[in-house]
């Protein structure tokens, strides 16, 4: 039993769940619907494209495995929409009398592509693709055309030189946008300006929902995105964008489905030897609908948007682009980066290094070279293809301040209109709340989970309750201020969701807070933000708190009030966490 429970607690499955109805969806595939109904609270780790395979459960307590794999076509919090291979793989899911369940598979696939992406890139002997691999990582100097400077007066001064950095890069730039400093906006403006001299782009990520985000802010900028692969945080607006949806919309789709349901037929009538020249002339003129829907829908899209491995997607086979955009590069794993390179003249990257890492599972890989990502290499090795975003417009001035001095080199400064931003008169923007004299202690609790402590998320949760009083229940409400609870630890973040689930005080407040894991946070920002540290012991053992970019993502996502619950015994024993707990104590003098 202790399989199937370690792996629902790390979020890769589903047990048991409940089935829906099943149906062809609008591109022929066979899809079934699955609901979870159980431990709800758990962030799972199912997205768009993860291959998946179902599971039943022994009296015995052995996991018995259905023999074949399903593909996630749509997930939510509680919901997912699977594509089977076959309606023989359905009938076998609706004999089953027992309990089912549903887990990631392992997907070979996608390390495939990141593998021949690599070989390719190492035997690449002349052509575009060991021109870049050699400016990026050799000797070859990146070069640039000499053009005068474009006036974008809606942006500030670092974001309108960055753009124009990126339209005078023949090879590559890189555009570093700090937290809250307009990085989206300006990579947006760039890619609308790359489109006055090009006809398409391809703009990538490593996450969809970091896709899904870019796309958004480019549609609101009036640009036909095709988004290829369903985005995960679907929405009305995305999904009208998604290649599955713009295919169902187009025209001469009826035509194409009722082809498709007759050949479905004719299949499952009698006498199918008798039926093959049918059923061939049939596929014929299905493939050419399909192949005239798609160029309708290739050659109206200005911006082609996918994850970096979904531009490995057979519709894309084959096309080439002037101009590859990267956002999030940073946490781009480097071979991923290269299935979507193979396909562009020119490489453009946004994100910040300084930030989150891409996750790294193998400390084989790590120690080979995958911790280091392609945007922190260029950076390197080519200072001068990188373009500082300087103004930030999310946090008051003293949150920022010591992220600037320690990551960024003192570089960063505020708007003015976020200057001096505040909830309260006379509020410290910055608190730490010490927990040493309290002599709280941290649990190992597994090494998926690593640490909890108790006594700390109980004191989180009274400590926000005090701070909502002291702004006001009415005025929080009305405000809709909004709270983020960030813990390095997944357990402790499980157990602030059951604190805050179960505690009637809260009812009215829940819409306006978030809790979550540092890497949950990446990208987000809120009014106020909570971080419980976990970490207390005699030794001064931090463990993965260690990696401090993970903490400057979690301390630059307060707008107005940040508030770090920790044990400053343990924790200061780090020069990092000595020089934090001294700045905020400056503060307060």
């Amino acid at each position: 039993m202790m399989g199937i429970i370690r792996k629902i607690k790390r979020g890769m499955a589903w047990f048991p769940i409940s089935m829906g109805r099943s149906y062809y969806n609008s591109l022929n595939q066979l899809v079934i619907e699955v609901y979870r109904t159980e431990d709800k609270d758990i962030e799972h780790v199912f997205e768009f494209g993860r291959p998946v395979v179902f599971l039943t459960q022994e009296v015995t307590g052995k996991l018995h495995y259905f023999n074949f794999t399903g593909t996630v076509s749509y997930v939510d919090d509680d919901r997912m929409v699977v594509v089977l291979p076959n309606a023989g793989s359905l009938l076998e899911l609706q004999a089953e009398p027992a309990s089912i369940g549903i887990q990631i598979y392992f997907d070979e696939f996608t390390y495939k592509l990141m593998f021949n992406a690599m070989n390719r890139v190492i035997e690449a002997k002349k052509g575009r693709l060991a021109e870049l691999r050699d400016i990026f990582h050799g000797t070859l100097k990146p070069s640039a055309f000499s053009f005068d400077h474009i006036r974008l007066p809606w942006l500030n001064p670092s974001q309108e030189l960055a753009v124009n950095n990126v339209l005078r890069a023949k090879d590559v730039a890189i555009v570093h946008g700090p937290p809250g400093t307009g990085k989206t906006t300006t990579l947006v403006e760039a890619i609308y300006e790359t489109l006055r001299r090009e006809n398409q782009v391809l703009v990538c990520a490593q996450s969809n929902m970091a896709v899904d985000w870019i796309s958004e802010k480019l549609v609101d900028r009036g640009v036909p995105v095709l988004r290829v692969g369903n985005p995960v945080r679907v929405n009305d607006k995305m999904l009208s964008y998604t290649y599955e949806r713009k295919f169902e919309a187009h025209p001469d789709y009826p035509r194409l489905w009722s082809i498709r349901k007759a050949i479905r037929e004719l299949y499952n009538g009698k006498n199918i030897d008798d039926k093959h020249e049918k059923i061939n002339a049939l596929k014929d003129r299905a493939t050419a609908i399909e192949t005239r829907i798609n160029e309708s829908l290739f050659n109206e899209a200005r911006v082609i948007a996918s994850t970096l491995t979904g531009s490995a997607n057979r519709i894309l086979l084959g096309q080439k682009y002037g101009t590859l955009f990267i956002d999030e590069a940073a946490q781009a794993l480097e071979p991923a980066c290269w299935i979507a390179i193979q396909k562009a003249d020119k490489v453009i990257l946004a994100g910040d290094h300084c930030q989150l890492p891409p996750t790294i599972k193998c400390p084989e890989a790590a120690y080979g070279g995958l911790a280091k990502t392609l945007m922190e290499d260029i950076v390197n090795n080519r200072p001068e293809v990188v373009s500082l975003l300087t103004v930030q417009y999310r946090m008051n001035e003293d949150i920022m301040r010591f992220s600037s001095e320690w990551f960024y080199h003192g570089q960063l400064k505020s708007a003015p209109e976020v200057k001096n931003r505040g909830i309260l008169d006379l509020d410290t923007p910055i608190e730490w709340v010490n927990t040493a004299e309290l002599d709280f202690k941290e649990e190992f609790i597994g090494e998926t989970f690593g640490r909890i402590n108790k006594q700390e998320g109980q004191l989180s949760v009274n400590v926000l309750k005090e701070y909502i009083e002291k702004i006001g229940r009415h005025r929080f409400l009305e405000e809709r201020i909004d709270v983020g609870l960030i813990s390095p630890y997944k357990a402790q973040v499980q157990y602030l969701r059951r604190l805050i689930k179960h505690d009637a005080f809260f009812k009215p407040f829940r819409p306006f807070i978030t809790i979550n894991t540092v890497d949950g946070f990446q990208g987000q920002e809120r009014d106020v933000i909570m971080i419980s540290l976990v970490r207390a012991n005699d030794n001064g053992d931090i463990g993965f708190l260690r990696d401090l970019r993970r903490m400057n993502v979690a301390i630059t996502r307060a707008r107005v009030k940040l508030i770090i619950l920790g044990d400053a015994r343990t924790l200061v024993k780090h020069p990092f966490y000595k020089k934090l707990y001294e700045y905020i104590a400056s503060l307060h003098k």
